[in-house]
């Protein structure tokens, strides 16, 4: 059995993202210094998501644009901050993703008790925001010295809007990655948030390391989750739950709840 399934307690759990506003210090933040209109939005989305019957929710800093290498301390403080408040509303496992900045991942992590984390933990890559690369040496050491023994660390191996300077195949990437770091499960995303994943991409990275929890990270919709699905054993769903389908807008329980039928009557076939 995938860990996926004992800590979901269902197989082809489909965790949504919850896209925090723009918080202190950020160039969008707008509330004049008051973050009560950002734990008032987190709520209201988590508790659509939740109605909408989704199996896990990660909290990530999505509007905190351009995303910083090395995050400055209000970044994370407001997070946990945001998780605090709603702490005792949250009935699904959750996890948190620091964008861009490992060690703040786990730190955040720590703090409020995230039962796992997604980020880029692992390779180089260059995008809008230049060449950046990652230490998992170091952050895994770091996850030992906070004693997050039962923590999961959700890989991004081809991250979205950034190119990877690895020019070997993904699967022999993934396959690297799984020997030196351990990874509990890889995330296989497309060119940039939203965008549909090649299906034959999952396959072949899921194909050469079948013991490893393989999710698809971009792009699943109503009329693509079965067949993405019938490939990765988890999806990571965030865009297509807003109002619309458009990012900026907030979550619409009733596109949850189309989408979570789907998954319902495609998990009865397995």
């Amino acid at each position: 059995m995938l860990w996926t399934e004992e800590m979901f307690g269902v197989k082809k759990p489909i965790i949504a993202m919850l896209h925090l506003d723009a918080l202190p210090g950020d160039p969008m933040f707008k509330h004049d210094g008051d973050m009560d209109m950002v734990v008032e939005h987190a709520g209201a989305d988590l508790h659509a998501l939740q109605e909408g019957g989704v199996d896990g929710i990660i909290f990530s800093n999505e509007f905190s644009l351009p995303y910083q290498r090395k995050m400055d301390m209000v970044t994370p403080a407001a997070m946990a901050y945001v998780i605090g408040c709603l702490r005792s509303e949250i009935k699904v496992p959750f996890g948190v993703d620091a964008i861009s900045d490992g060690q703040a991942c786990l730190e955040l992590a720590a703090a409020v008790k995230a039962q796992y984390v997604r980020g880029t933990f692992s390779g180089v890559y260059v995008g809008d925001g230049g060449l950046y690369d990652n230490d998992f040496s170091h952050l895994l050491r770091r996850k030992a010295a906070l004693h997050l023994d039962k923590l999961k660390m959700l890989y991004f191996i081809n991250p979205e809007s950034d190119r990877n300077l690895d020019i070997r195949p993904l699967s022999d990437i993934a396959k690297s990655t799984i020997a030196k770091a351990a990874p509990d499960g890889l995330c296989i995303s497309a060119n940039a948030a939203g965008q549909d994943v090649d299906d034959a991409l999952i396959a072949s990275v899921k194909e050469a390391n079948e013991d490893i929890v393989v999710l698809c990270n971009t792009g699943c919709r109503v009329n693509t989750v079965e067949r993405k699905l019938s490939t990765a054993d988890a999806a990571v769903v965030g865009t297509t739950f807003k109002a619309g389908g458009v990012f900026e807008n907030r979550v619409d329980v009733n596109r949850v709840k189309e989408f979570m039928d789907v998954v319902y009557k495609y998990r009865e076939t397995l």
